[in-house]
């Protein structure tokens, strides 16, 4: 959990800051960034990381560092939709009327109305890192001993299994019924922020 805790921190802020100036400042920044994004989320989010952690170190830091760095381009993408969608309203327009600055517009004006989607990806990101953590940690590309993670006690137990069954299985449940809570999670907080869903 601490490791999705992370994960979505830093990706989240990195990737709502790029995404709200890329929004607000369109031009050729913004078609140069949203290219590097397109780039970064047409490859596997897997193999990214492990090019990523090959480079920096294998460590649980730097696994952390490289899986938030893959997961940030969904929340420019997102963040950007928002900004460009709530832009054109009479709210934003009023408070550029009375001179407000860019940055207060930015975050105090525009973001807050921006969070409905950020909440859910962020609920759904979560599961997202945790599978990604233990990946890595099983390929040894991860947490490294004497580090506890998952995906390195289920490699550390491969050869337990025809002996000691319930050695893989207790890390295998244990990200099965994280993953699962963590996506129900999404989807209620998706049916409750979404006002299209709550109508039906």
């Amino acid at each position: 959990l601490f490791i999705g805790v992370i994960v979505v921190t830093i990706s989240l802020l990195l990737g709502v800051t790029i995404g709200l100036l890329t929004g607000f400042f369109r031009g050729a920044l913004d078609a140069a960034i949203m290219r590097v994004m397109d780039v970064i989320l047409s490859f596997p989010s897997l193999l990214l990381a492990l090019v990523l952690v090959a480079l920096l170190g294998p460590s649980l830091t730097n696994a952390m560092i490289a899986i938030a760095l893959i997961q940030q381009p969904h929340y420019v993408r997102l963040t950007r939709a928002a900004v460009m969608s709530e832009m054109g309203k009479d709210y934003v327009t009023a408070a550029q009327v009375s001179g407000v600055g860019k940055l207060r517009l930015m975050f105090v004006t525009i973001l807050p109305n921006c969070m409905a989607p950020l909440i859910v990806q962020a609920a759904l990101s979560f599961s997202t890192a945790i599978l990604d953590a233990a990946a890595l940690g099983f390929l040894g590309m991860g947490a490294q001993p004497p580090t506890p993670e998952w995906g390195t006690m289920l490699a550390d137990s491969r050869e337990y299994v025809t002996r000691a069954w319930w050695v893989v299985t207790m890390p295998g449940l244990a990200i099965l019924i994280t993953v699962l809570a963590i996506n129900l999670m999404g989807d209620g907080l998706r049916d409750a922020l979404d006002p299209r869903l709550r109508r039906s």
